[in-house]
Order: structure tokens, then sequence, then C-alpha cells
């Protein structure tokens, strides 16, 4: 899946139209500064703090959103998620306090989901997929009568959606039945999984349809047992995991350590096992703090343009090392992908880590790692880790009630979130030494006191899922199996 064409996977219908020519996304930052501002409290809005942190360090949202060219050709009357994203971003990345108060997603919270009211505990996995649809929504304003895939050509779709595939397969007859589905992101169940990979693995398994689950061949032309796998058809730009940490009906919160890497190879997950490693480089980790849904905090850590993670806890934005970002008790996990990694060379703007490069060159010398790599460059399913105390999250600073006649009354796809967890200022910090692999005019952003004195540095849980053609092949054997093409 290259960046200057849209792909159309096998099987689906292609656009009538483009709406963003994707040629013009930009997969890398732009430019390079130190983080931006952090926001404000304004009572119980941990949840909306940091998914906004996240999206604003999303690099290819950030570079169309610093462009401001979608506000130059928007017509759309009101409410435009997209006008009022590109406002904020560059309000965060260019305002000269250390931290905003982000009143301008805060009062259209009822137009990104009627049942969110201010002041009210939220699921920030709810609230990122609502933000995520009120920009789609934004984006086809004004076209009318428009294909599935022609919907999936706007910059926001573009960007964070992929496409799941459903094979079933008869076991009779053999026949295969494809299926395809849209998603934002990726719900991983975590409850018998101790890794990222362990849990991506449990997803792409394939399931045994038989008893009352049995599947109506239509060439055996009767019930039958058969076998139904999900893959990734078409990857994403940008991949979002979501790890399922809270229960459906009793709202009890998972609280297990699961490993998740620097580093992710998506291939093993395709439709199309065959090729070159899909590596893809996290760039924000959004957690929960706290023992169940009914109380904690939500924060989070994000990887500016610079190259240095930040910990971003409401107002509060500190380095970080990418140790303390890769020992959390992660709810969401953002990945981007790294089409610049190539076999045997080098990222054409910053270099890759140490580990990233032995991970490609494994590749090259024909020895193929099939999950994550350590830091030492040597494959691994699962690497215990343990939560790291010295990020405990802070309190908020103010909450609201409501009345248990409007709780009864209000209706949501996630936990409520109480954001009442205790900090601890007196945890120790972790080293803020930056990697050796970073260019040398980012090395000074390592040491906070020097970075406010520097100068910019210059440019050098839920599936969201829309309609498709189902398209069947009976045939008694098919040549790819699970292997037909993707991305």
């Amino acid at each position: 899946m290259g960046n200057d064409s849209f792909v159309i996977a096998e099987g689906m219908a292609p656009p009538q139209r483009i709406l963003f020519p994707p040629e013009k996304i930009c997969m890398e930052w732009q430019q390079r500064q130190r983080a931006g501002a952090g926001l404000h409290n304004l009572g119980n809005t941990c949840f909306l703090n940091s998914v906004l942190q996240c999206l604003t360090y999303t690099p290819p949202l950030a570079n169309y959103l610093l462009s401001r060219e979608h506000s130059r050709s928007c017509r759309q009357q009101g409410f435009c998620m997209m006008c009022i994203m590109e406002a904020h971003v560059n309000k965060v990345l260019h305002f000269s306090a250390s931290a905003i108060q982000p009143w301008a997603v805060i009062r259209v919270l009822t137009r990104i989901g009627e049942h969110f009211q201010h002041g009210m505990q939220e699921d920030a996995h709810e609230f990122l997929r609502y933000t995520v649809n009120a920009m789609q929504r934004a984006c086809l304003s004004g076209s009318s009568d428009l294909d599935i895939s022609s919907q999936a050509t706007t910059i926001v779709h573009q960007i964070f959606a992929g496409v799941l595939r459903s094979r079933v397969t008869c076991l009779s007859c053999k026949g295969v039945s494809d299926s395809y589905e849209a998603f934002l992101d990726v719900p991983l169940d975590i409850k018998a999984a101790s890794s990222v990979t362990a849990a991506l693995e449990d997803f792409v398994k394939p399931e045994q349809l038989d008893g009352e689950n049995c599947f109506k061949c239509g060439k055996c032309d009767k019930m039958v047992a058969a076998s139904k796998r999900f893959t990734i058809h078409r990857a994403p730009k940008v991949l979002t995991v979501c790890l399922k940490r809270f229960e459906a009906f009793t709202g009890a919160k998972i609280s297990k350590v699961v490993a998740y890497p620097e580093y992710l190879d998506l291939r093993p997950y395709l439709s199309q096992t065959a090729g070159e490693p899909l590596l893809y480089a996290l760039f924000a980790v959004l957690v929960h703090s706290g023992g169940s849904c009914h109380a904690g905090h939500y924060f989070c850590y994000t990887k500016a343009s610079n190259g240095l993670w930040y910990k971003m806890d409401d107002t509060a934005v500190d380095v970080r090392g990418i140790d303390t970002v890769l020992k959390q008790q992660a709810y969401l996990l953002f990945y981007v992908r790294r089409s610049d990694l190539k076999i045997g060379e080098r990222a054409s703007s910053s270099p890759a880590p140490s580990y990233a490069r032995s991970f490609l060159s494994q590749w090259a010398a024909g020895s193929k790692p099939t999950r994550s790599v350590d830091p030492q460059g040597l494959p691994r399913r699962t690497k215990d880790v343990a939560v790291g105390t010295e990020d405990a999250p802070e309190a908020s600073g103010s909450s609201a009630t409501a009345s248990k006649s409007q709780l009864r009354r209000r209706r949501r796809t996630g936990p409520p979130i109480r954001d009442h967890a205790p900090r601890d200022h007196a945890a120790p910090g972790p080293s803020n030494a930056a990697p050796s692999w970073l260019p040398q005019a980012v090395l000074l952003w390592s040491n906070p006191a020097e970075a406010e004195r520097a100068e910019q540095i210059p440019a050098a849980g839920l599936c969201l899922r829309s309609r498709f053609v189902e398209y069947t092949d009976y045939t008694a054997q098919r040549g790819g199996g699970e292997d037909s093409p993707t991305s």
C-alpha cells in the first residue's frame, strides 16, 4: 500500500470519485519542534484531553490541519469538526503558553455525540470514535449520493480506515465466501493474551462454525460446518488498537500487563502474508489509570515531531523515555505506517533505531522474524514488563455531578470514567536520555532546560464498519488459499 495512490483491494468496487488526492497525504512531520501546549481539565475532561493530544500528534492528520487547507475551502455552515480540529491543533502547536483551555471542543460535545455532556465522565475510546466520525461527516459535507468506496477516499478515512476481510470456508465442498468491512480501529481481546502480537494472532485465528452456528453453503444448499477467519485486507496508514480492558456489562477492568512493541509488523495478520514487513511505528499511547471503569483518570504519551516522547497529563507536559512509554497499562495504541523504512536502507528523514534496523536486516538476510523485536533486535512473542510507578496519574481538578434520573436516561457504548485517580508528586521520574539514533539537532531536546531556551528546529472496542458487497467464489480449490492480494 503506497502513499501516492488509492489502493483497491481485491473483491471491492473502485470508488466513483476521489475526494482527497492520496498523493497529498504527508506521512512524516513537515516541521520539527518540541511538544506543544498542555490542556486544562475543565471538569472531568481528561478523556477528551487525552484523545485530542493523540490526534494532535498523528503526523499525517497534523500536517494537513497545520496547512489550514480545509478551512480555506470549507463551505459548511455551522458545526464543522474539521474546522474545529484545525484551529485546535494550530493553537496547541503554536501557542506560547504552557496550557490552553479546549473550550472549542467542549462546546460542541453534543454535536460530536448527542449523549455526551460536559462534566460527565466518558470513555476515551468512545469519544475517539465519535470524534473521527464527526471529522468524516465534515469531509463528506456537500457530497451526496456517494458510493461506499468513494466515501472511503476522504482524508480522514484514508488516514485511519482499513478493510477487514471475513472469509468463510465450507468444510464439505471447500467453497469460499468473502465479505469486507471497513474499520477505524482494531479491538483486541486481552483476557488470554500477554502481548499485542499474541492478541493479534488470536484476532486472525480461524473460528469453527458448527452446531447452532452452522453456515448455509450456497453450493451444498444446506447448513454445514465451516471455518471463519478475519484478516486485515487493506491496512490503514494509521493503525489504532484498542485493548479491551473493560467488561461490557459489569464494567470490571482487566488490569493485567499487556506488552506492546515500539515497532509492529502487521504483515502476519494480513490476507496476503507473503512479502516484505509492513512496519508501523508507535507514536501515541493512551492510558487509563484506576481499578475499574467507575473510577480513574486518563493521560497519554505522544511522540512529538522532534522525535522525543512526552507524557501529557492535562496541563503537564514532560519529557519521558521510551522505556517508560512501553511499560504502561495501555488502553489505546496508535501506530503510523513507516513505508520509508526499506530493507537494507535507513529512513529518509529520521533514522530508525538500531533494533528496527536489525529487524529489517534480518529480512534482508532471509531470516524472517514473525513478530515484534526487542531492543537487541531479537524476535520475541512476549516480553514481560512491569507497570512503572514513576508516572502515577494526578487527580482531576474538578468534577461535576448529575442526577440519578439523568444517568438512567443516558445511553452509552462505553463505560463511564470518574476522574478521581490519586496523584503521587513524590514519584521519581525516569531517565530522559535521548536515544543514540536521534539526529544531533534533536539531541538538544533531551535536556528540558535546554529545550526551553532552544529555538524551533527547522524542517529537514469497537470496530466502526461500513457495508460492502459480499463476494463469493465456490471452487473446490483456490489457488492462493488465505493469501489473496491485499494492500
